[in-house]
């Protein structure tokens, strides 16, 4: 089996919803994959499709224990979407300074 083609980045590993789900459930403890998909309404091959596009990304630490793969968060690649987001947060500040103005002058 070689390389994959196509490697998600960080941004198109937490696109999907299972993914994040994912990531809030592995991000206290370490869990093999029988556990994690006990968690999911989809199939253990879907989850472990999922789990492989997190660990191509970065997101994810596994381990070998004996026969099992054990998953765990790896949170510093999220970093980057903080660092993107951060670069909108001057329009969030825009407008809640906006909002504090009309709400103050209506108040007078």
């Amino acid at each position: 089996m070689g390389e994959p083609a196509f490697k998600p980045d960080v941004f198109q590993a937490v696109a999907d919803p299972t993914r994040r789900r994912l990531l809030t459930l592995l991000a206290d403890k370490e869990m093999p994959i029988a556990a994690i998909s006990d968690c999911f309404p989809i199939s253990r091959s879907a989850v472990n499709k999922h789990l492989h596009v997190l660990l191509d990304a970065g997101l994810l630490h596994s381990r070998r224990i004996g026969r099992e793969t054990r998953y765990r968060l790896r949170p510093e690649p999220l970093a980057q979407l903080k660092d993107w987001l951060a670069f909108f947060d001057q329009y969030w500040d825009d407008k809640l300074a906006l909002l504090k103005q009309y709400v103050e002058s209506e108040n007078e």
